[in-house]
């Protein structure tokens, strides 16, 4: 990267939030390249943060906004002539509330960071990702990041009781009250979470805490397909309530593909096509762990599932779902992938899978795993895929009820397939309020909603 491909004019009070424009600020984790930065600005404080987009929108320069970079829809990915705006040193540590059961810290927080200090508390933070010590709070924020325990809890804008953003003008809006009932007008904050910085830089959050759970138990069960996988989740909803905690699907190969390139051990003695692994928590002395064990029993002796591992300890449970976080680092190893995280109504995923295969037609089919109790899949396709491959396929997503992202947001990647699964009248009521709140288009142009009539001037 040269000096003058790097460097804006900045006056001296901007320059003093800048950092060396290291190669990582090109990309977030979809493996893509991006463009060299002009420049890197970090600010330390919501001021900060404030002087920078005020001068970026008084001389209409584009900046893209960056968190931990863990997401997989381009939103982090540098287009040309973008400005890197980094959360990274927002980073004041969690406070914790006991008496408010609450979590305030800064949007460069890690999640790991988060769940200790709550942990270190006695207290519980309802949200988890396989990115844990990397993705920051406030990128979760600006995502809607979900997780596997979105099925008992919601996904991260349900943990979050306030926070304090600034707008594409340098606008400051705080709240960080934290309290549970807040209706005195318009709730700023909730337009910013999910908006993928295009509505705003996310710099503190209030989180909701938890009481710790006292014990959980986890269990993979190996099943014929994803219609037992349903029907199992389905008795699990009903015998267990509440205490079910997460309930996540693999299917076949990618289970036996995961064990042998992460060198785990196989976890049933005979291959099934799909495999759900159930967790169950209570913050207290129950039975739910008992009622799991006897549920699964049922299960086996019914047919519904032809094998199960039960976890008897802590380590049991940690062994269980390095199963599942396998997946993952199975995928990114492999490289040269292409994947989708979608969302369909429960009963719709059987027959997409069927129609998504017959699309593909044989030896293409997809590495597929995600949460099946919310409906949020992961499906993956070996090799580089472009529109080809899949416009079709978000077609046919969409005439099955789907959405073309659940958690990991649209991006730069899925702009254009956006119609599919929002009408019109939407898309041009998201362009008003994107107009409104950023009238030059600066923060993280061309993510989420078109930028109208091009890029903003100055780039």
């Amino acid at each position: 990267m040269t000096p003058t491909d790097a460097a804006p004019d900045l006056p001296a009070a901007l320059a003093r939030h800048r950092v060396p424009p290291a190669p990582r600020y090109r990309d977030d984790a979809c493996g893509r390249p991006g463009a060299a930065p002009r420049a890197v600005l970090a600010p330390r404080s919501a001021g900060d943060c404030a002087e920078i987009l005020a001068h970026l929108g008084a001389h209409g320069l584009a900046c893209v906004v960056q968190g931990g970079r863990t997401g997989l829809s381009g939103g982090a990915r540098v287009a040309p002539g973008e400005i890197v705006v980094s959360t990274e040193r927002l980073d004041a540590p969690a406070r914790i509330d006991p008496l408010a059961a609450t979590l305030t810290a800064g949007a460069g927080v890690t999640l790991a960071a988060a769940q200790a200090a709550a942990g270190e508390a006695g207290l519980f933070l309802a949200a988890d990702l396989g990115a844990r010590g990397s993705a920051t709070l406030g990128g979760m924020a600006a995502t809607n990041a979900g997780g596997p325990l979105a099925l008992r809890f919601g996904t991260f804008r349900h943990q979050i009781l306030g926070l304090e953003g600034v707008l594409a003008d340098g606008t400051i809006v705080r709240r960080l009250g934290g309290m549970m009932k807040d209706n005195s007008g318009y709730d700023l904050g909730q337009l910013l979470i999910g908006s993928e910085g295009t509505l705003g830089i996310v710099t503190a959050l209030v989180l909701r805490l938890h009481p710790a759970p006292a014990a959980r138990r986890v269990a993979l069960c190996a099943l014929a397909d994803v219609g037992a996988a349903l029907a199992l989740l389905a008795l699990l909803r009903a015998g267990l309530g509440p205490a079910l905690q997460a309930c996540e699907l693999i299917l076949e190969p990618l289970l036996g593909a995961t064990c042998r390139s992460q060198r785990l051990a196989p976890p049933f003695a005979a291959p099934a096509g799909a495999a759900l692994l159930v967790e169950v928590a209570e913050t207290g002395p129950g039975a739910a762990g008992v009622r799991l064990e006897e549920m699964l029993a049922g299960a086996l002796g019914d047919g519904l599932i032809r094998d199960a591992v039960l976890s008897a300890s802590e380590a049991d449970c940690r062994r269980l779902w390095a199963l599942r976080e396998g997946c993952s680092h199975h995928l990114m190893q492999l490289g040269g992938t292409t994947g989708l995280d979608i969302a369909l109504p429960l009963a719709a995923i059987p027959p997409f899978l069927a129609a998504a295969a017959a699309f593909l037609g044989e030896g293409a089919g997809p590495l597929v795993f995600g949460h099946l109790g919310d409906g949020n899949l992961h499906f993956v396709l070996p090799g580089r895929h472009g529109p080809a491959t899949l416009a079709p396929l978000f077609t046919i997503l969409a005439r099955h009820g789907g959405v073309i992202t659940a958690e990991h947001g649209v991006g730069l990647d899925k702009v254009a397939y956006l119609p599919l699964c929002r009408g019109a009248e939407e898309l041009s009521a998201m362009a008003r309020l994107k107009a409104a709140f950023d009238p030059g288009w600066i923060l993280n142009p061309g993510r989420v909603v078109p930028a109208p009539g091009g890029t903003p001037r100055g780039r």
